[in-house]
């Protein structure tokens, strides 16, 4: 386990045992809660995260260079943009892959559009975001959060 995880535990721990002497009633009512929806969603979350991991293990560093390097210019911007919205990778994932598909060829614009829409659209949760949050306000916010990592990878390759 790393330093990392070990400090982020560790923290999550003590808000945790903060709650539970604040109010026991209300901590244990929040675990409950947390527990029955990662039931609901843990299938499908597995099942994306599996296919995804098979996909991205098969991708050779050809492809990668023809299709998100830096001679591609927009079109390959918008094809890594694209790929980032759709697919479902961790955080904490998308750091590290973003550097060997950097090694692979992918131009620093591709991959800053990649990651900025990994984290910022949710494609694969937009069914259940739509159902908790309302249609108009999920397809808005994936609408803009596409046009703002956009902006942010032509910032990111201006200043890079």
């Amino acid at each position: 386990m790393s330093l990392t995880a070990i400090v982020i535990d560790s923290l999550v721990g003590a808000c945790l045992l903060a709650s539970l002497l604040k109010d026991r009633e209300k901590t244990a009512s929040a675990l409950r809660i947390a527990l029955n929806a990662v039931k609901r969603m843990g299938p499908s979350v597995l099942a994306v995260i599996a296919v995804i991991g098979l996909i991205v293990g098969f991708i050779p560093a050809k492809w990668v260079a023809s299709t998100i390097g830096s001679e591609k210019g927009a079109l390959g911007l918008l094809i890594a943009a694209a790929l980032g919205s759709v697919l479902f990778i961790p955080a904490l994932i998308a750091f590290p892959l973003a550097k060997s598909l950097l090694d692979m060829g992918a131009g620093l614009m591709s991959m800053a559009a990649f990651i900025t829409t990994l984290t910022m659209i949710g494609f694969v949760f937009l069914p259940l975001e739509i159902r908790e949050l309302d249609r108009r306000f999920a397809l808005l916010r994936n609408g803009l959060s596409f046009l703002v990592a956009l902006a942010i990878a032509l910032i990111m390759g201006l200043i890079l």
